[in-house]
């Protein structure tokens, strides 16, 4: 058998096998990019629906308009970056009663579970399906203004 023959049965092989070898690495990998991006737009939308909550309630007229805009501020943070309108959940804390208090502090936690795209839910005794992103921001009641209930 000749040399030139016995060549010709492995002529393009090496192209399968890097083929194989690149769809095993590269699915993987892929799939963590996309993974991440959604952790990084849970983080981004945590932390500026947190900034906005807390800038909301402490230039409310009251608490409880306060309150209703800081959960507008998330739901708008929250979809702004591409999840569902109830991703976002929200804490506030006073630091004095009523929570409008001149030179009071306010503080938002903003917690966003980003679900894990792709995976079904039959996996779910198995991996977790979502990842919980948090942030929280506190802000300071102007001193110079009135109390406001």
């Amino acid at each position: 058998m000749s040399r030139a023959s016995r060549g010709s049965h492995e002529d393009g092989s090496a192209m399968v096998e890097f083929l194989g070898v690149a769809l095993i690495l590269l699915i993987p990998l892929v799939y963590l990019v996309v993974s991440l991006g959604r952790v990084q737009a849970g983080a981004f939308a945590a932390e500026g629906a947190a900034r906005e909550a807390v800038r909301a309630m402490v230039t409310a007229e009251s608490s409880s308009a306060g309150s209703a805009r800081a959960e507008a501020a998330v739901r708008i943070a929250v979809i702004d970056q591409g999840f569902a309108r109830d991703a976002g959940a929200l804490t506030l804390e006073c630091s004095a009663s009523p929570c409008l208090t001149p030179g009071a502090t306010v503080g938002a936690v903003v917690r966003v579970d980003v679900p894990l795209p792709l995976l079904p839910d039959a996996v779910r005794g198995w991996v977790p399906l979502s990842v919980p992103v948090e942030a929280a921001r506190a802000g300071t009641v102007d001193r110079y203004t009135r109390a406001r209930p």
